[in-house]
């Protein structure tokens, strides 16, 4: 006989693991798409938040489900085997460490955690509890990048010897916590975008051996660095270059034919995004209410089933125009998958799920939990991808290189 925590799939009986969601707000609620959409391998069992208002409409969506008004409740229930963290920045540390020592698994969004301290106890959290950490929700978990690692290694078109990430999005300009834009807490543009970018040219590149960046504040109505740019040495001596302007103006969105000027989330138009700065700098624009919209059961909150599993078209926002250097070609994205250049002219080469953002974290997750396979985005991958998040910061802060001391890398079994 079946339970209810299994499935049939193609005649063969799968676990299905109990989820619980922690934080229900705008981050969850733009990944639940692609959480419903692995239904095979999860069951939404609980859900967690401070807003009474977000925990209600959780429960309305998921009447089979538990809805708690604090994290320490949720990860003190028995059934659950898996916790979602997408709380604030600042409470992601003890939050992880809750559940970790709970005996949970866990998925936590970027970054995993706002100091190399906190990052340090959660590693040892992992082993001394004997759970599993991802730090994830990271546009590097993509599998077009995977397969692009695997062209690389090919050998098809020479070794790996430069890249180059360019964004340019209106994240300056989208609703915002005071939270979100106060750096001394884990919020502001470099803790929340840097883990896109870094993590990518990681999981291409390797080890990070040094840092040396600039930021820019141009924005006296946010209190945040909306600009970085980053010039980065990996350990085999490739070099990376890293660009990132959050003010919204022009947008990496609109050099491919298929994008948009509608920027993330497809809120404003480059109308709009003026109005939205007026009214920033007047201080009437009500960011509170604004946000709250965006979180779970809120009126501007999109996503189904059907369109996470629908074969979009990627768009360069968080990561931007990502380009890979090797000695007989380049590599970057398409529109579903990846553009090779060669001596042999240019292929467009499909790769499935090439856009999704969620999923791939939870599935490799699923498979080490039931199949027993390795995990790769680990706590100690999450370290290492703040350190270097954090070393933009501290070069542009003492205006000199900063070289790094906990990277890894992933093995070629990954990809």
């Amino acid at each position: 006989m079946v339970q209810s925590n299994q499935v049939i799939e193609h005649g063969v009986v799968q676990r299905r693991l109990k989820l619980g969601l922690v934080g229900l707000g705008v981050g969850t609620s733009m990944a639940l798409p692609e959480i419903l959409s692995l239904q095979d391998r999860y069951e939404i069992v609980a859900g967690a938040d401070v807003n009474p208002r977000v925990v209600e409409a959780f429960r309305s969506q998921f009447p089979n489900a538990t809805g708690y008004d604090s994290v320490e409740k949720l990860v003190a229930d028995p059934d659950i085997e898996v916790v979602w963290i997408g709380t604030p920045n600042q409470f992601h540390a003890a939050h992880c460490m809750a559940a970790v020592e709970h005996g949970k698994n866990v998925v936590v969004v970027k970054p995993m955690t706002t100091t190399m301290e906190e990052a340090a106890l959660l590693v040892e959290a992992e082993e001394k509890y004997g759970v599993k950490v991802i730090a994830g929700y990271s546009a590097a978990l993509s599998p077009v990048f995977r397969a692009m690692r695997r062209v690389i290694l090919s050998g098809q078109i020479g070794e790996l010897r430069a890249m180059h990430s360019v964004a340019h999005t209106d994240w300056m300009t989208m609703p915002r916590n005071p939270d979100e834009v106060d750096p001394s807490i884990g919020g502001g543009l470099i803790y929340r975008q840097g883990p896109n970018q870094m993590d990518t040219v990681r999981v291409i590149g390797g080890a990070i051996r040094s840092v040396r960046a600039f930021v820019g504040q141009w924005m006296p109505e946010r209190p945040c660095p909306g600009y970085y740019t980053a010039l980065i040495q990996f350990e085999s001596g490739v070099s990376c270059t890293l660009v990132y302007n959050g003010y919204g103006y022009f947008l990496t969105s609109e050099l491919v034919p298929w994008g948009t000027t509608t920027g993330l989330f497809g809120m404003y138009n480059p109308e709009q995004r003026g109005e939205v700065r007026r009214a920033l700098r007047k201080g009437d624009m009500d960011e509170a209410n604004l946000k709250d919209m965006q979180r779970i059961g809120g009126s501007q909150v999109k996503g189904t089933v059907e369109q996470s599993n629908a074969k979009r078209a990627w768009i360069p926002h968080h990561l931007g125009i990502f380009v890979v250097n090797c000695e007989r070609g380049d590599v970057r994205q398409s529109a579903h998958g990846l553009y090779v250049y060669s001596d042999d002219g240019l292929e467009d080469i499909p790769v499935e799920g090439a856009n999704s953002l969620g999923g791939a974290e939870l599935d490799e997750l699923y498979d080490a939990i039931v199949h027993g396979a390795p995990i790769y985005h680990d706590a100690r991958w999450g370290m290492a991808t703040l350190e270097a998040v954090l070393a933009i910061m501290d070069s542009a802060r003492l205006d000199r290189e900063v070289r790094l001391s906990h990277q890894v890398s992933l093995p070629d079994t990954y990809f």
